[in-house]
């Protein structure tokens, strides 16, 4: 067979409304399973009817025309669609499944759909405000909320592709039309509302032809969002086949919504697929060619699917442990450390004690070191390697020769330095105390609010030192008072108890107390500092005295 038969042909062409709706309609054009799911939002709704009418691009859509099955939803929006007749061409949307959704669930919609105060329902229905209701907010396009019907001049979007709905508003408007209503206005401005709609020209690019990997390749490069498509993604397209059974993608939300539900936050999902690719004995879970890994793996990814989510369970409730004290997910420092400690419980389900302590040594070092700070797919090869072989017996797995970042110069949760510390300090002061010596958990407030949790004491512009870690508490006050006033107000009889649970030596209260900001902050951030090195001590870690940049860790 020639190599061209293998080619796809990319062919544009410009749609009108109802071409687009129709197949969808029809079941002939479906939306594929690996699509992530309808996210949007009700104001994005209403921001692209808006759009539409103002004759604004709204993106072009991407559709794949094969004769290829793949499992699809059965559901655009929140309404069901059927499955195509026997012996018809299909097409799949590759790229615009929220833009498609949104117009097939409103434009589309049946009369006797439910319409309650819920959102999940209420947002399916919007409406163009006509004549001078336009005026009562910033948009002529609106939810309606409320239990009761909505105003008569409200002209609901699903009835202008269907005349004879259409002409049911026209009728219903005419018999609740106030007396200061110019009715033939409104209808007429109703019509041209219809019209531009009906009217609209959508750009579509369709793909003609080819494999499925191919198809992924393109949308990979021409996604109209300017987003490519995520690794995950790519590989959950490119293994499932099977009607019925769960996409990898399926699988990896469930993972992550599992985790969540026991409070530990949600982790990185890039993480767990890495680990289940790692799980099926791949080395390169980073810039792997997507399609050969594919195939390669397809036949051992449910099994390793299986086997990863017990494993992180395991690497999960040891990150949480005494052994490391991780509270949230949020502050795991790297998500390759998620995925190599998923790797090695995998491999070895009942550490002893040895194994553990080790373990917690490799996440210590390599957390204050910045070890997998922009480590490259050869480095996380690497990595891999060593843990399995960690799991099977081997000594040691942290790395050698490492030295930890100095203190970190600024606050900044983007940062792995800043995510080490906040999980140090929070086990060295596990307790705080608020200004009437009441105890509260630093955890649990955390947890509602990860960057405004730690407020800060001094507030000046201009002053650099401001923005050290040592510059930020977690201590609730009361309502309008600063958190400085609430430290220069303690009682004397629980001052000392106070500033303890939070780490502040009696010397930085007292240059605080004297109006001396920058004072405070450095006697709080040596004595900050100091403690944690002799802690870093404890895992033969050693780091510079002086506070360092802050950086920024990507992966």
């Amino acid at each position: 067979m020639a190599a061209d038969e293998y080619k796809i042909d990319v062919k544009p062409e410009v749609l009108l409304m109802e071409q687009v709706l129709g197949p969808l309609a029809d079941g002939e054009l479906r939306v594929p399973r690996f699509q992530r799911p309808f996210v949007w939002r009700p104001e994005q709704i209403l921001d692209l009817f808006d759009s539409i009418e103002r004759g604004y691009p709204i993106g072009s859509l991407l559709f794949w025309e094969t004769s290829e099955e793949l499992a699809s939803l059965d559901r655009i929006g929140d309404l069901p669609v059927p499955e195509p007749s026997p012996g018809r061409a299909v097409a799949y949307v590759l790229d615009g499944h929220q833009r498609l959704s949104t117009l097939y669930a409103t434009l589309r919609r049946p009369a006797d759909a439910r319409r309650t105060t819920a959102q999940k329902d209420w947002m399916w229905w919007p409406f163009r405000v006509l004549g001078t209701g336009a005026e009562e907010g910033p948009s002529r396009y609106r939810h309606w909320k409320q239990a009761e019907p909505p105003p008569p001049y409200y002209l609901p979007l699903r009835s202008v592709l269907r005349t004879r709905d259409f002409l049911a508003f026209a009728r219903d408007l005419e018999e609740r039309a106030t007396p200061n209503m110019d009715i033939d206005r409104l209808i007429n401005e109703a019509e041209l509302v219809a019209q531009r709609i009906r009217q609209y020209k959508i750009a579509v690019v369709r793909l003609v032809g080819g494999e499925l990997s191919d198809a992924v390749e393109v949308f990979s490069r021409v996604n109209s969002t300017g987003q490519a498509m995520r690794p995950a993604q790519m590989v959950s397209a490119l293994t499932y086949r099977e009607k019925g059974q769960q996409t990898l993608a399926d699988r990896l939300d469930g993972m992550v919504e599992q985790i969540a539900d026991t409070g530990f936050g949600e982790v990185s999902s890039d993480a767990v697929f890495r680990a289940v690719l790692a799980v099926t004995g791949e080395d390169n879970v980073q810039e792997a060619r997507w399609d050969v890994l594919a195939k390669r793996v397809q036949h051992k990814l449910q099994q390793a699917v299986d086997d990863t989510e017990e494993a992180l369970e395991r690497a999960v409730e040891f990150l949480r442990s005494e052994n490391v004290g991780v509270p949230l997910a949020r502050l795991i420092p790297y998500d390759a450390q998620l995925m190599l400690l998923t790797t090695f419980f995998h491999h070895c389900p009942e550490p002893d004690r040895h194994q553990m302590e080790e373990l917690a040594r490799w996440f210590w070092v390599t957390s204050w070191s910045g070890h997998f700070a922009g480590a490259n797919s050869t480095q996380i090869k690497q990595a891999i390697q060593q843990m399995r072989r960690f799991a099977h017996g081997a000594e040691s797995v942290t790395p050698d020769e490492e030295r930890a970042r100095p203190f970190p110069d600024r606050f900044d949760l983007r940062s792995a330095r800043v995510r080490a510390f906040i999980i140090w300090e929070l086990q060295e002061f596990p307790e705080r105390l608020t200004a009437d010596g009441e105890k509260v958990n630093p955890v649990d407030i955390l947890a509602r609010g990860a960057t405004s949790a730690y407020r800060h004491v001094v507030i000046k512009a201009g002053l650099a030192a401001a923005s050290s870690p040592a510059n930020r508490l977690i201590m609730p006050t009361r309502p309008r008072i600063s958190l400085r006033n609430t430290l220069l107000q303690l009682p004397e009889h629980l001052r000392g108890a106070v500033l303890a649970s939070h780490g502040i030596p009696e010397e930085a209260w007292a240059k605080l107390a004297q109006g001396d900001d920058e004072g405070f902050i450095a006697e709080r951030r040596a004595a900050l500092a100091e403690r944690e090195r002799n802690f870093m001590a404890r895992f033969g870690l050693s780091a510079d005295t002086a506070e360092g940049e802050t950086d920024i860790d990507t992966e």
